[in-house]
């Protein structure tokens, strides 16, 4: 199995409904519109050991202290696009954790840009020295 390739992990979800916050007057009262998916990346049994580690380590600030991811959505009245927006984030959110890392190749700066550097330096070098009293009183002779 690739690394990032995601299986189809809906029957370890744990869907939780509550009342949604914000404006909407007596109907954000009495529906349950707010969905929370809640996922426990230890116990999932259709990952790999080693994603499970990948996704630890890339998303060990989302997760909760037992190792649960919780996403939540709220944007719409409606329960069921709620839900809907919870699976593609949760989607987004472990597709980005399981893509590996590009290998960073070192390099260093050619000559020209190194020339450029000194040369920059030279010049913020003049500039502060022809600021101080010293060089004034030097070139006013």
């Amino acid at each position: 199995m690739e690394l990032f390739a995601l299986p189809d992990l809906s029957s370890e979800f744990l869907f939780q409904t509550s009342r949604s916050s914000g404006p909407g007057g007596q109907h954000v009262n009495k529906t349950e519109s707010r969905v929370e998916l809640r996922f426990n990346v230890v116990r999932s049994q259709l990952l790999s050991q080693e994603q499970i580690q990948r996704i630890i380590s890339k998303l060990h600030g989302h997760l909760s202290a037992d190792e649960w991811l919780i996403i939540s959505a709220q944007r719409h009245r409606s329960q069921f696009k709620n839900k809907k927006i919870c699976i593609q984030k949760f989607e987004t959110i472990l597709t980005g954790a399981l893509i590996p890392d590009k290998i960073r190749i070192k390099t260093k700066p050619g000559k020209k840009a190194k020339m450029k550097r000194l040369g920059a330096k030279r010049r913020i070098s003049e500039l502060k020295k022809s600021r101080s009293k010293d060089y004034r009183n030097l070139n006013s002779d």
